[in-house]
């Protein structure tokens, strides 16, 4: 019997993601070598928004070069032999995509819903009703430019963190003032997965770049940092 410690070889390569509808769309993941096509392609749809029916997978290498199509969903990801930078190329099949027309990358091209002042004064449950009902004392009690300066001073660029409600994670990108959304601190994110709001452009001010509805901008007693890799969806499936 061999007394010998047999160590765990990595079997994962991390690759690049583009997708053919989102042109500013540039994410990184990794993946098993051991995962089947259609486990790595369920992986992506989170990722960019693509189903998998409606998704065509290329791979190429860290020249440029389209090696094959991952047209067979039962084969693992390691017979294509990707490397470490080897880019994942979607295309979204489907015209009636919710990646398509670029809306998701340019907020100008969606259709704004107007409302006019004076329908706006007979609708109920507003914040103007709101605001109204509060009265004078509701409006004297200003936040401070400095709201939460003291929480968000332990929070870095670059940090890992996870978000509540939801303990959703990710990585921060922004952490200061930021006046279109009201006086004091915020932290802006970038989500592992699409559960922000934006692509990091909030009421037409840049605060930092990320995929579209992967960004988020949140006050400082909701972000947590610390040690929160990236989950792996299809970890707990593996497990007995």
């Amino acid at each position: 019997m061999s007394s010998l410690l047999q160590l765990p070889t990595d079997d994962s390569v991390l690759l690049r993601i583009t997708h053919s509808n989102l042109k500013t769309f540039s994410s990184e993941a990794r993946f098993s070598l051991e995962s089947t096509v259609e486990v790595v392609k369920d992986k992506l749809w989170k990722k960019c928004g693509t189903s998998v029916a409606s998704m065509r997978v290329e791979l190429y290498d860290d020249t440029g070069a389209k090696l094959s199509e991952l047209i067979d969903n039962t084969r693992p990801l390691g017979f294509y032999s990707p490397l470490d930078g080897f880019r994942l190329h979607v295309i979204d099949l489907d015209p009636s995509s919710v990646t398509s027309g670029g809306w998701l990358e340019d907020t100008s091209l969606v259709e704004k819903y107007k409302i006019s002042e004076e329908a706006y004064d007979k609708l109920d449950g507003t914040y103007r009703k709101f605001k109204e009902k509060l009265g004078p004392r509701g409006n004297s009690e200003k936040t401070s430019d400095d709201y939460m300066k003291d929480i968000s001073a332990n929070i870095k660029v670059g940090d890992r963190c996870e978000v509540d409600p939801g303990a959703k994670r990710g990585m921060v990108k922004f952490v200061g003032r930021a006046e279109p959304l009201g006086p004091g601190f915020w932290v802006g994110i970038q989500y592992d997965e699409p559960l922000g709001k934006h692509n990091g452009m909030v009421k037409g001010t840049r605060f930092f770049d990320c995929p579209p509805l992967h960004g988020a901008m949140v006050r400082p007693d909701k972000v947590k940092v610390g040690d929160y890799p990236e989950r792996d969806p299809f970890e707990e499936e593996d497990e007995i």
